[in-house]
């Protein structure tokens, strides 16, 4: 066999297995903090407060940032435009129930287009709040594709648990 046949065979065998992988994907984190939930749930109502615990905020310090809509709450909208390690994008506030679930529209231009969804859940529990952060969304064939060599969930997560932690910083110093 020459090694060309070899390479087309490895490479349809790649894309095969790609084309099995699932059409939705779901990343999650979830952290204890020790504060009230109504207080954790304003840090993350408002995008005005993101800056103050958002992973990606410090990755750009002359990120584009603009607000609009209500101040919180549902209808809630906030944009970036900013280098190639945040990218651009818009996210917009769908459903707000105070102090306990916070679902966030996401839609990235750059450095890829993807619609995806975020969602904040907010539980008292022994010991503090348990805060939850999940997005989730399609998988397209091209995600399907880089999963096989990327890994989303380790990728992302380490951002979610970089964010919880400064979330946590954030609401337990405010306490």
């Amino acid at each position: 066999m020459s090694l060309v046949v070899i390479v087309v065979m490895v490479l349809v065998v790649v894309l095969a297995i790609a084309a099995t992988r699932p059409s939705h994907f779901r990343v999650e984190r979830r952290h204890i903090i020790n504060a009230e939930a109504q207080r954790i749930f304003g840090l993350l109502n408002q995008f005005h407060q993101w800056a103050s615990w958002s992973p990606w905020e410090k990755l750009d310090p002359a990120m584009q940032r603009q607000h609009s809509g209500p101040e919180a709450g549902v209808g809630a909208r906030y944009s970036w435009q900013g280098n190639k390690k945040v990218g651009a994008g818009s996210m917009e506030i769908l459903e707000s129930n105070a102090p306990t679930h916070l679902k966030v529209k996401l839609d990235f231009l750059r450095p890829f287009k993807a619609h995806n969804t975020a969602e904040f859940s907010v539980t008292p529990v022994a010991g503090g709040t348990e805060v939850v952060w999940a997005m989730y969304g399609p998988s397209p064939y091209i995600s399907k594709l880089m999963g096989l060599f990327i890994n989303m969930d380790t990728l992302i997560g380490k951002d979610f648990e970089a964010g919880l932690s400064n979330l946590k910083a954030k609401a337990e110093s405010q306490e």
